[in-house]
């Protein structure tokens, strides 16, 4: 099979060999297609390089040869969002679960659409919890896992001020626990009915749809979370002023977070540089994490731990993880 001018989006790029990349994209008529693209290091094939950066939009020649098409050229077809701190992470979390959701060659219109809106709104700011809670529908919609928000089990309407677990399979079921912490993990009658409507909530509501969301996604991930939930969650433990996070009303305080390069200056990471961490954490022990040190695979990680965790950075999960 051959791949001719095709549109698609980067997912993700990781080394092979001395001087190749295996990539994965998303395309619309074909779906996730993992890329082997050879010979890209050097002066001369900069251009292919930058190309091949995650989030960018490309179009492709490529080769089907079993699993993997060979890549025979790459354009990017616009200039990537320029992205800092929680935004740029976001991106990983939206890769990563295209990544393990979206079969190979499968045709996913639905998804490339929607992963080209949730780009969009990257790029145009506003909350980022309320672009990924969207993603995170539209996803599961275009997955074919969709729900009805707006009733409970496809029946009775959802009761704005009633708090509802999100069954994967059915939708919402109402809680009828009066426990804090039950309620605490229950996403509100109003921000389901938002979310329904494609309408921001108030911020209280849209906090209370992570978690239920999150359910309904690790249940179609066959209950293996994600790199980036670990990653994100480190960051949040290490960066947080007392190891934890400040809390009010069992909600996280956005204080000031900076991720520094080495020396202590504050800088922006680039996408490669935070993409490059996410391997480094699944070899990390939390002992190990505050030491600054880490195993075999994670010397990268560790190192910039360290360096976070001596700086008053804010949980990730305040911005909406």
């Amino acid at each position: 099979m051959r791949f001719v001018a095709e549109p698609a989006f980067v997912l993700h790029a990781r080394p092979w060999r001395e001087t190749s990349l295996l990539v994965e994209v998303l395309s619309a008529e074909y779906g996730r297609v993992g890329l082997v693209a050879r010979g890209v290091q050097g002066p001369k094939r900069h251009l292919l390089r930058a190309a091949l950066q995650p989030l960018q939009s490309i179009r492709f020649d490529a080769v089907q040869k079993g699993e993997l098409a060979q890549l025979a050229a790459a354009e990017a077809a616009d200039a990537a969002p320029l992205l800092h701190g929680d935004a740029a992470l976001a991106v990983f979390y939206i890769n990563e679960l295209c990544l393990r959701l979206a079969p190979r060659l499968a045709p996913q219109p639905e998804l490339h659409a929607a992963y080209a809106q949730v780009r969009e709104r990257l790029r145009a700011g506003g909350t980022l919890a309320w672009t990924l809670r969207r993603f995170e529908r539209d996803l599961l919609e275009a997955l074919g896992f969709g729900l009805d928000f707006s009733t409970e089990g496809g029946e009775r309407d959802v009761d704005p001020a009633a708090r509802y677990r999100l069954d994967p399979e059915e939708g919402p079921r109402r809680l009828l626990s009066e426990r804090a912490g039950d309620r605490r993990d229950a996403a509100t009658g109003r921000a389901l009915l938002a979310l329904s409507a494609d309408a921001q909530p108030e911020s209280e509501d849209l906090s209370s749809l992570r978690l239920p969301l999150r359910a309904v996604l690790l249940h179609h991930l066959g209950g293996r979370g994600l790199k980036s939930w670990e990653m994100l969650g480190e960051l949040g433990r290490l960066g947080a002023p007392n190891g934890g996070g400040d809390e009010v009303d069992g909600r996280s305080v956005v204080t000031d977070c900076r991720y520094s390069r080495e020396g202590g200056n504050p800088a922006l990471y680039s996408c490669a540089e935070i993409e490059s961490w996410i391997p480094a954490f699944a070899g990390m022990t939390s002992k190990k994490h505050a030491r600054g040190k880490a195993t075999k695979r994670g010397n990268a990680g560790g190192a910039m731990i360290a360096r976070i965790s001596n700086q008053r950075c804010n949980s990730p999960a305040a911005s909406g993880w």
